[in-house]
């Protein structure tokens, strides 16, 4: 073989095993679901309207099979949301009752566990099971607590919130996930394991 075609041949497998492996990778997917952990503390609002309305609290279900919606229910829903946060005037519990973390249904103002509250119970009304419509507690980018509620469908949790009237798909919210209503017993609550990640692994 000649000696230049030889040198040549060499140089191309020795460029071939030095160059860098790139290696496709693939892009992080966001759970459509909220994964969620051990039984935790209620939050103090929620233990002391449980103390008032007790029948709203010991509700248990065996089975928690996420809902599957039809778009009539997903239009439902939509409204509900929407009708909700219209209804009420926002306003802390301190500006409404005179005091901190007051759960209550609203009549004429509302907080944030307010709306969700109502919007549970509206949905509840219209059929949707209470292991799939949990009020969830978040944290605000500036820190600030912060209650939304929870839906769960078989194509992922998505989360009906006052400052938004749009449902969204919970990965897409700009919130911290930190615990939520079990879904098998409406006075228990669960802390969210992947809430904290959840933007790292959102695709944006």
């Amino acid at each position: 073989m000649n000696l230049a075609l030889m040198a040549r041949r060499v140089a191309v497998i020795l460029a071939a095993m030095l160059a860098p492996v790139s290696v496709a990778i693939p892009a992080p997917q966001a759970a459509t679901s909220m994964v969620t952990g051990a039984v935790t503390s209620q939050p103090i609002g929620h233990y002391e309207f449980c103390q008032r309305l007790p029948a709203e609290c010991n509700v248990k279900s065996r089975s928690a099979t996420a809902a599957r919606l039809d778009e009539k229910a997903w239009q439902a829903v939509r409204d509900v949301n929407r009708a909700v946060n219209a209804r009420y005037i926002a306003k802390t519990d301190i500006e409404a009752y005179g005091r901190e973390e007051f759960w209550t249904y609203p009549t004429v103002f509302a907080d944030c566990e307010d709306y969700a509250l109502e919007k549970r119970k509206e949905l509840a009304d219209l059929g949707f099971a209470l292991s799939n419509l949990l009020i969830t507690v978040v944290r605000k980018p500036d820190g600030e607590g912060h209650a939304v509620l929870t839906l769960r469908t078989t194509e992922g949790d998505f989360i009906l919130d006052n400052l938004d009237n749009e449902v969204m798909v919970w990965y897409e919210t700009p919130y911290t996930f930190l615990k939520r209503q079990a879904t098998f017993n409406t006075g228990r609550w669960v802390t969210i394991e992947n809430g904290r990640d959840v933007l790292v692994g959102a695709l944006r």
